[in-house]
């Protein structure tokens, strides 16, 4: 960890996640115990107590998330932000709470395994050349991309599968987030690539997986359990 380097983050949940199953979003559903979205807080916590976190939260859903608060004693420092229409309307929400000084990471809710050691990959790659970091990971699939007469094979040894948390200089992100709505817009490194930020690749973890469905839940149910219970 850098000394005197000012970190902040937004976790995004501002989805419904409803592809889970269940009713209820996917972020506020235990795993191990304990709401997918605290565990995700719990981790940058962890790694610098002094971060600022903001939690970005689907429209109605602020009491839902104060009753699991209460209930599981969760007391760790956090502002609220609305999550808006898409997942670039709730960044740049949760970008208004976030100062412009230091580096910030956006990071997604549904990832409860990030460690610190990928948290402090992706700051300190951030703050000593000041530009977008991003994890990724080799695809180990054979990929095919669509064309206009059937389909055709891609290297695989070319692709890289992208995870969060994505950690940019807090004002440039700021700045890059003042643009228009894109629907090419996949994530915050794209937004933060068209405004003209330099974007760095480093090495995610397999284990920063991201929780999208009920086997991913079950998934991660397993993976908390001691192992003499699996």
């Amino acid at each position: 960890m850098i000394a005197g380097e000012r970190r902040s983050v937004i976790i995004v949940a501002g989805g419904k996640g409803l592809r889970a199953g269940g009713g209820l979003p996917k972020q506020f559903r235990p795993v191990g115990g304990e709401p997918v979205l605290m565990r995700a807080i719990r981790a940058f916590h962890g790694y610098d107590r002094e971060m600022h976190i903001t939690v970005v939260l689907p429209e109605g859903m602020r009491p839902l998330w104060a009753r699991l608060c209460e209930e599981y004693r969760f007391t760790v420092r956090h502002a609220v932000a609305a999550g808006g229409e898409t997942r670039f309307h709730s960044v740049k929400n949760g970008l208004e709470l976030i100062p412009p000084e230091g580096t910030v990471g956006v990071h997604d809710g549904a990832r409860p395994f990030v460690t610190p050691e990928l948290i402090g990959r992706c700051f300190d790659a951030s703050c000593e050349n000041r530009c977008g970091v991003i994890p990724v990971v080799d695809e180990v699939n054979s990929v095919r991309r669509i064309t206009g007469s059937g389909s055709r094979a891609l290297d695989r040894k070319l692709l890289r599968l992208v995870q969060t948390p994505q950690v940019f200089p807090a004002g440039e992100l700021k700045r890059a987030y003042e643009t228009a709505f894109d629907p090419s817009f996949t994530d915050d490194a794209s937004v933060a690539e068209k405004w003209g930020m330099k974007i760095q690749l480093v090495r995610g973890e397999e284990s920063n997986m991201k929780i999208t469905s009920s086997f991913d839940l079950a998934l991660a149910e397993y993976c908390v359990r001691p192992v003499a219970n699996r």
